[in-house]
This record gives structure tokens, C-alpha cells and sequence, in this order.
């Protein structure tokens, strides 16, 4: 007895009618869904890069020095300072 659950050949028919005719439009659907989450990330990483360029600007602004600046004054002084102790050091009998 062939049934609905049995897998009968009007079924089977059917079902791959259905497969052919919504197949290539999911794969058109994936395809718009892959390129929209793509294209967000993109967005997603320039918005950070501008939001990060723009507060760099406004801190530059007032005053402010970035933590790479910071860190490169740090070194600087460092420097100075062991150059100064070796030519501290150089002058004592």
C-alpha cells in the first residue's frame, strides 16, 4: 500500500518537482544572505576604523597624545635616561 509516509513514486515526484523548481532560488537566497552579512562586516570594520580615526583627531585636538605616542615618549626617555647614567658613570674616577 503505498502511503505518504511510504515514499511513493507520485511523492518522490513531487518532491523533486519542488526541489527543482525552489532549488537554484534558495541558492539565490544564500548567496544574497552571504554577500548582505559580508558587506556588514565590511561596514562593521570602517565604521571602527573611522570611529577610532575620529576620536584620535578630537584627542589630538585638546591636547591629548595617543597610547602610541605615550609609549614612544616612554622609550625615548628611557633612552635618555641610560645615556645619561653611562655618561655619569664615564666621569667618575
Amino acid at each position: 500500500m503505498a502511503g505518504p509516509g511510504n515514499g511513493s513514486q507520485p511523492d518522490r515526484d513531487a518532491l523533486e518537482r519542488l526541489i527543482a523548481l525552489l532549488g537554484p532560488r534558495l541558492d539565490d537566497a544564500r548567496s544574497l544572505l552571504d554577500e548582505a552579512t559580508a558587506r556588514w562586516r565590511g561596514d562593521r570594520v570602517r565604521v571602527g576604523e573611522g570611529t577610532k580615526q575620529r576620536l584620535q583627531d578630537v584627542a589630538r585636538e585638546i591636547g591629548l597624545v595617543t597610547r602610541d605616542e605615550w609609549d614612544d615618549l616612554e622609550l625615548r626617555v628611557a633612552q635618555l635616561e641610560h645615556r645619561l647614567r653611562l655618561l655619569e658613570d664615564s666621569d667618575r674616577p
